[in-house]
């Protein structure tokens, strides 16, 4: 079992009288100070090991997971999520049937279906549980290509790690599975409704979306694109 530590939390006098910065009150050493993403609150960073976390001593967050040869698992993960939303979007998501009629659709056609405000909708789905996923990842195999090669980081690495962790929120893979579970259930009491091998498929990908961002050590992805 992975042992927990709590980081040192700093109070909001931080200042010259705890040794990190001159008369003025500026803070130095910036380097070892880490804010935690859920509450803000400011630590310095403490000296973690492998399979050891650091978390937050007020909302519990984890600050710091670092694990040996993550970034190789992490670029595998990535690259089987991608495989999977190129097939999730080329199979049937389900068949439908109703007095005799049966018919297949698949996520791609479902957004190209619509037309008029639908259309709209329909693509932002597509957008969201589709495009954003794909594109995160693809700047996250970016970023870690070179840094588990040990060679110095990508050009613009830190800013394509920005925007992977700013599209975080709108990457919405996992709401649309829960969706569609709720709508089927609801769906099966009027009309045959068989799942499709894009079903399954999304629903492991999920699964690996997942278990990417719970392997994810942002800490140490950062710390390495600073060398």
């Amino acid at each position: 079992m992975s042992e927990q530590q709590t980081a040192g939390a700093i109070p909001s006098d931080i200042g010259a009288n705890m040794g990190f910065g001159g008369e003025d009150g500026h803070v130095d050493g910036l380097d070892d100070l880490i804010a935690c993403p859920s509450c803000d609150l400011v630590y310095r960073v403490p000296d973690v090991a492998s399979h050891e976390r650091a978390i937050c001593a007020r909302c519990h967050t984890v600050l710091i997971s670092p694990r040996r040869k993550a970034g190789k698992q992490l670029i595998a993960l990535a690259l089987t999520v991608l495989i999977l939303i190129v097939a999730a979007c080329a199979f049937p998501f389900l068949s439908i049937g109703a007095a005799g009629l049966h018919h297949d659709a698949s996520i791609l056609q479902t957004a190209l279906t619509f037309s008029g405000n639908l259309s709209l909708l329909s693509l932002a789905v597509l957008f969201f549980i589709v495009v954003i996923p794909a594109i995160r990842l693809s700047l996250l195999i970016y970023v870690l290509a070179p840094i588990i090669r040990d060679k110095p980081p990508a050009p613009l690495a830190r800013e394509a790690f920005a925007v992977s962790e700013a599209l975080v929120p709108w990457s919405m893979a996992e709401i649309f599975a829960i969706g569609c579970a709720v709508a089927l259930v609801k769906l099966s009491d009027m009309a045959d409704v068989v799942y499709g091998p894009a079903a399954w498929i999304f629903a492991i990908l999920v699964v690996l979306v997942v278990a990417t961002d719970r392997l994810m050590c942002r800490y140490s992805i950062w710390k390495s694109l600073e060398t």
